[in-house]
C-alpha cells in the first residue's frame, strides 16, 4: 500500500478500536487486541516492531505492584485502616467520608487507584450500613479522591506509569511537581463535599454508637504475613524514590519487591497470580500496538506538525492546550488510550519543534488526563470499578447525576492547575510548591463551612439509592 493509504488504514483501525472501547460493546481488552492483530495482519508493522511498541516497562512496574498488593490484601490491613478512621472520626458520618476520602487519596498515590477502589468500597458499605446513610456521597467522594491521590506520584495512576516509563522522569519528579497543586485540589474537593453533604449525612447516637463499638485490631488475619508486606511495600517505594539515582527501571523495582514477597512468604504461586488483572495487562499490550500503528505510518508526526502550528511553537500555550484538551477528552473516553495517543504525539511535537525540555508539556498530560478522568463516571478505570460494585450492591450511580457533581469540581482542578503551570513555567517549580500550599491554607479557611452557607437539600434523598 502507498504511504496515504497506510495512514488511512491505521486511522480506521485506531478510531474502530477506540469507538469499541468506549461504547463497551466489547471488553477493552478484546478491542485492543484484535486492533493489534489488525494492524499486524495489514503489514502496517511488522511483528518485531509490534512487539517493540509495547512498553514493558509500564507493564513490569502493572505486575509487579499487583503483586505486593494482592499478597498484602490478605492481611486485612487495609479494612483495618478503614474502621480505624471511622472510629476516629467518632461515627460521625461526615468526618468518616472525609476520613476515607483521604485514606483513598493516600493508597492511591501509593499503590494505584484502581486497587485502592476495589479495597475501600466494600468496607465503606458495611459502615455506611452501619450508619443507615446513603452511601452515594461516600462513592463520589473515594471516586474523586482516588484520581486526584493518584495525579500526585509515577505509580499512582496509569497515565503517569506511561508517562514515567516513556520519558524517564522519576518517582520524585512527580511527587515535587505534583504533590503540590494535587494537595490544594484535594483540599478544595473534600470542603466542596463537606458543603454538599453536610445537611444530608447525619445519624443517631445509637449507629454511631454501633461504628464505635467496632474492632479494627479483629480485621488482622495474618500478624506474620503483614509484617513482611509491609517491609517489603515500604522498601519497594524507597526503591522508586532511589530508582533513577540507582539507575534501575520502575518496573525493576516493581517485580524485585514482588519477587522477594513470594519468596519470604512462601505464597502459592498460582492464587497469587491471580490477584493480576491480566485483561489490564494484555489491555495495555494490544493498544500500545494499535498506537504504534499511527505513529509507524507518520500520522502522529502529521498532527503534531497541526499541533505546533496552531500554538506558534511557544511552549505554554501548547502546554496550556494539552492540559484542556486532556481534561475534556479524559472525561469522556477512558484516559488509557487517550495518553497512549499523546505521548508519541508529544514526542515529536519536541522534536519538530526544536523543543529541548518537554516537562511542561508532560506535567501538562499528566495533570488533564488524570484530574479529567474525574469529570463523567467513564473518565478512569476507577471510576468503572466503583460503578460496579456499586451495581452489586443495589446501588445505580448513573452518568448524568454523577456528572452533576463531579464535572464541576473536575473544571476547578483544571482551573487551577491552569494557574500552578503558567507559575511553575515562569518561575520554577521550588517556589511553586510553598506558593500553591500557601494559597490553598487560604482557600481553605475561607472555604470553611459556616452555619451561613448552605448547599444541597437538608435531608436524606427518598431517591437515595439512584442518586
Amino acid at each position: 500500500m502507498s504511504g496515504n493509504h497506510q495512514a488511512t488504514l491505521a486511522i480506521a483501525v485506531f478510531l474502530i478500536t477506540y469507538v469499541i472501547i468506549v461504547s463497551e460493546k466489547f471488553h477493552r481488552m478484546v478491542a485492543a487486541l484484535v486492533g493489534a492483530v489488525v494492524v499486524v495482519l495489514t503489514g502496517l508493522m511488522t511483528w518485531d516492531n509490534a512487539i517493540n511498541a509495547i512498553d514493558f516497562n509500564t507493564i513490569g512496574l502493572l505486575i509487579g505492584m499487583m503483586i505486593i498488593v494482592g499478597i498484602t490484601k490478605k492481611t486485612g490491613v487495609f479494612e483495618y485502616m478503614a474502621i480505624k478512621a471511622a472510629r476516629m472520626a467518632g461515627g460521625d458520618p461526615l468526618r468518616i467520608l472525609v476520613s476515607l476520602s483521604l485514606i483513598t487519596a493516600v493508597l492511591s498515590a501509593l499503590l494505584d487507584n484502581v486497587t485502592t477502589v476495589l479495597l475501600i468500597v466494600p468496607v465503606t458499605f458495611a459502615i455506611t450500613r452501619q450508619l443507615r446513610v446513603n452511601p452515594m456521597p461516600f462513592l463520589y467522594a473515594e471516586i474523586i479522591a482516588s484520581n486526584i491521590g493518584g495525579t500526585a506520584t509515577l505509580i499512582g495512576d496509569p497515565p503517569n506509569i506511561m508517562i514515567g516509563s516513556a520519558t524517564g522522569l522519576g518517582f520524585m519528579d512527580f511527587v515535587l511537581t505534583l504533590t503540590p497543586v494535587v494537595v490544594v485540589i484535594y483540599v478544595l474537593t473534600i470542603y466542596w463535599f463537606q458543603l454538599l453533604y453536610r445537611h444530608q449525612l447525619g445519624a443517631g447516637k445509637d449507629m454511631c454508637s454501633d461504628i464505635m463499638q467496632l474492632n479494627e485490631r479483629a480485621q488482622i488475619k495474618n500478624p506474620l504475613l503483614l509484617r513482611q508486606s509491609l517491609v517489603i511495600l515500604g522498601l519497594t517505594i524507597l526503591g522508586f524514590v532511589v530508582h533513577q539515582y540507582v539507575h534501575l527501571e520502575s518496573s525493576v523495582i516493581a517485580l524485585t519487591g514482588a519477587s522477594f514477597l513470594l519468596l519470604i512468604t512462601k505464597e502459592d504461586v498460582g492464587h497469587t497470580l491471580q490477584a493480576v488483572e491480566w485483561p489490564v495487562i494484555f489491555f495495555f499490550a494490544g493498544l500500545f500496538v494499535v498506537v504504534g500503528g499511527l505513529e509507524e505510518t507518520g500520522v502522529i508526526e502529521s498532527v503534531a506538525k497541526w499541533a505546533l502550528a496552531a500554538t506558534g511553537g511557544n511552549l505554554l500555550p501548547t502546554g496550556l492546550l494539552i492540559l484542556w484538551l486532556s481534561a475534556l477528552a479524559s472525561s469522556f473516553v477512558d484516559n488509557i488510550p487517550f495518553v497512549a495517543t499523546m505521548i508519541p504525539l508529544i514526542q515529536d511535537m519536541g522534536r519538530l519543534g526544536g523543543i529541548t525540555d518537554l516537562n511542561l508539556l508532560w506535567w501538562s498530560l499528566s495533570l488533564g488526563a488524570c484530574l479529567g478522568g474525574n469529570g463523567t463516571i467513564i473518565g478512569a478505570s476507577a471510576n468503572i470499578i466503583v460503578v460496579g460494585l456499586a451495581e452489586k450492591g443495589g446501588h445505580l450511580i448513573s452518568f448524568m447525576n454523577f456528572l452533576k457533581i463531579a464535572f464541576p469540581m473536575m473544571l476547578m482542578s483544571i482551573i487551577i492547575s491552569t494557574g500552578y503551570l503558567m507559575i511553575w513555567h515562569l518561575y520554577g517549580h521550588l517556589p511553586v510548591a510553598g506558593g500553591t500550599l500557601g494559597l490553598g491554607v487560604i482557600l481553605t479557611l475561607l472555604l470553611k463551612p459556616s452555619k451561613n452557607m448552605l448547599i444541597g437539600p437538608k435531608g436524606n434523598e427518598s431517591n437515595a439509592g439512584q442518586h
